[in-house]
């Protein structure tokens, strides 16, 4: 139950006076959400600038071009011609320096008379210009009388917008939300409050708000900081808490004698890598412990990661348990079977796929055969969280891409067995701090070497204006029976506004047909599954050999022949992205080239981000410049699929706060692991406020 002291914090924002359902509307596309927005959403939407109207000039003193804050008087007003609604509505004032005009378009009759009345004296802020001579403020951002004045700092947070939200009513309702903050508890020990020279909580959420100066609203000030450790050590703690759930001491162990696995390694075209057989063991003595196993299994695109995933599902079934699979997309999905498939079945291990294709009398009989035992891996998507898919004896859940899943697919397959083991697969590799920032403390292997025999891949960047060239490159490796990638940012001209220099695939994919004939095909990500699949397999079957596509193929696409990428607007991408591409090619025994098209001029992020993919091919050395560059959303392509940021810590600012905020919530859970007394409440206040609530029924479960 939420702590009844939290309930103002979680009243609609359409419970504020002057908020309707426009902006209600307006809110939601602006922070998020899918339902009305609450207040605490307000109070987290932190101010990315502020404007300070500190300056207070005489008229004649005044700078055109900047924001300044003038006393005058009202001198007399013009409004608009009765037959000319389009002409504005003139206010004259003055100091004893000079004339000031004050512009209104469109004033609605009566709001001018009211806001600035004759005679009177009042306090006009806003960007000064000249017309005809004149000094003149359009629209002044703030019209104060003395009284009003005299409660504002001079400065103004600025927040990031959407269309047709104004910047002054959305301060208007974070300021009217603060006014209902309630006492809150404290949950950060007096320890680390002293070390980090951190503010009380309502302190912190005032001056970033309402900054006094300048600096208040700058991410590594006390005052966000504060917010962010905040945001940190509810993430922390949630994590520390699922991880002390899926710690407890478990019952019967899952690891057999090997014979399965040996069956699997003999069946194998070649031999492991060392890292290979360091991961397996690992994993088979974590089946052997006394408590459940929680290791994320990362390496680089093609280091073989199924192949240790499949050994860990097989250690399982020697001792007649089962093991589930889940990938964020039926492509990876079914990209796993396809590896899988062949191996299991030399060794005998019962292996099938369930995605949302498989439907009516076959879905039925998976899940006749899944409760009944006679399935020992069920590969699929998040069809396997569905309630009626029951397995007989689940002890093993691989969850490949984590960060496309949340706490809750997370948890919800675990539930499915006693003591279930977790095997996390990330594709991506991700540097150690942000594994703890999405993960929590967790065991690592890290699948280093490329399987044997793989060759370099050479990579070059070739501006726009080469294409031709390209092209026939690209004609000359067709007719030596090559086969090629062609990879476009978008789909078609309507997806993105603001991106005419941009190649859709669709027309990318005319063009290069009129040259090559019926030798190109095209795959996206709009295209039903069963079309997709029809042509890549037309690809991998030679019969086309230039392939257009969209990043559909980014992650589980599978064509050892193919050793050409021509990356079209390279710039676009970000460098886990491009990382990811050019690791479909690169696969087979042949050398491979990927071509990085991109359009002139280069920003100095672009010419960075190209050197990096140019130098190197090692995942785990991208991944540290990508996020040296652009902070940890790209990392974990979660830009790309809106994931679990943390709203208000920024790594890059709050990096040596992560660390502090695990070792606090580890320190919390082994004081207090069931959240009682004062502090567990204000705790319980904190994993609310920053939605981390999910881990709440963890407290009192075991």
């Amino acid at each position: 139950m939420r702590p009844s002291l939290l309930n103002p914090l979680f009243a609609p924002v359409t419970s504020l006076p002057g908020v309707g359902p426009k902006q209600d509307k307006l809110l939601r596309y602006l922070l998020s959400r899918d339902e009305t927005p609450r207040l605490v959403d307000l109070l987290l939407h932190l101010p990315s600038n502020v404007i300070d109207r500190r300056a207070r000039p005489k008229v004649r003193d005044a700078v055109p071009g900047t924001v300044v804050t003038l006393e005058v008087t009202v001198d007399r007003h013009r409004p608009p011609p009765p037959r000319n609604s389009r002409a504005p509505y003139l206010v004259y004032a003055s100091d004893d320096t000079g004339d000031v005009v004050l512009t209104f378009f469109r004033a609605k009759p009566g709001y001018v008379e009211k806001l600035l009345p004759m005679g009177a004296k009042r306090y006009v802020s806003g960007t000064l210009q000249m017309y005809d001579g004149t000094p003149q403020i359009v629209h002044p951002d703030r019209v104060l009388d003395e009284e009003a004045i005299s409660k504002l700092s001079g400065i103004d947070p600025v927040y990031p917008l959407t269309e047709g939200l104004a910047l002054g009513s959305l301060r208007r309702a974070i300021a009217q939300a603060l006014q209902k903050l309630p006492g809150l508890p404290e949950w950060i020990s007096p320890e680390v409050l002293r070390r980090c020279n951190f503010p009380p909580i309502a302190e912190a959420l005032t001056r970033v708000h309402q900054p006094v100066e300048l600096t208040d609203i700058l991410p590594e000030k006390p005052y966000w900081s504060r917010l962010a450790f905040d945001e940190l050590l509810a993430g922390q703690l949630a994590l520390a808490l699922i991880r002390a759930q899926l710690r407890r001491p478990a019952g019967v162990r899952n690891a057999g004698d090997g014979h399965l696995r040996n069956k699997i390694i003999d069946a194998l075209p070649y031999a492991l890598t060392p890292s290979q057989r360091n991961a397996a063991a690992a994993i088979a003595d974590d089946l052997k412990q006394p408590v459940r196993m929680l290791r994320l299994l990362q390496g680089d695109v093609g280091s073989g990661k199924t192949v240790v995933a499949l050994l860990a599902a097989a250690a399982v079934a020697e001792v007649g348990k089962q093991a589930a699979l889940m990938a964020p997309t039926e492509i990876l999905a079914r990209q796993h079977i396809k590896t899988i498939a062949p191996l299991a079945e030399r060794a005998g291990l019962r292996v099938t796929i369930l995605t949302g294709r498989e439907k009516g009398k076959e879905r039925r009989e998976i899940i006749t055969r899944l409760a009944e035992g006679e399935i020992d891996l069920l590969v699929g998507t998040h069809a396997l969280i569905q309630d009626d898919v029951i397995f007989k004896d689940l002890a093993l859940a691989v969850v490949d891409e984590q960060h496309r899943f949340g706490v809750r697919e997370r948890l919800a397959l675990t539930s499915k067995g006693d003591a279930v083991d977790v095997l996390v697969l990330s594709a991506t590799p991700i540097p150690r701090t942000l594994v703890l920032t999405y993960f929590g403390d967790m065991d690592i292997s890290e699948l280093r070497e490329k399987p044997a025999g793989r060759q370099p891949i050479d990579t070059r960047a070739v501006p726009m204006s080469r294409i031709e060239e390209v092209m026939d490159g690209v004609g000359r490796a067709l007719s030596a029976g090559k086969l090629v990638y062609w990879i476009c940012p978008l789909v078609e001209e309507s997806e993105a506004e603001g991106t005419e220099h941009l190649t859709n695939a669709t027309k990318r994919f005319e063009s290069l047909q009129k040259r090559f004939g019926d030798r190109v095909g095209l795959v996206h990500g709009q295209m039903k599954g069963t079309e997709k699949d029809r042509v890549m397999a037309q690809f991998a079957a030679h019969e086309i050999g230039l392939l257009v596509a969209t990043t559909v193929v980014e992650v589980g696409v599978d064509v050892p022949a193919a050793t050409i990428m021509v990356i079209e607007n390279a710039e676009r991408f970000g460098l886990a992205q491009l990382h990811q591409l050019r690791g479909r090619i690169g696969r087979g025994s042949e050398a491979s080239t990927c071509l990085l098209l991109y359009s002139e001029p280069l920003g100095e992020m672009s010419k960075a981000r190209l050197k990096v993919i140019r130098e190197t091919t090692d995942g785990f050395r991208i991944a540290e410049e990508d996020l040296k560059l652009r902070g940890e959303g790209d990392v974990l392509g979660v830009r790309q699929s809106g994931l679990p940021g943390y709203r208000i810590a920024r790594p890059e600012v709050h990096g040596q706060l992560i660390t502090q905020a695990r070792d606090e919530a580890l320190r919390i859970l082994k004081d207090d692991p069931k959240l009682k007394g004062e502090r567990g409440e204000a705790l319980r206040c904190l994993l609310y406020l920053y939605e981390r609530d999910e881990a709440i029924p963890l407290i009192g479960a075991g």
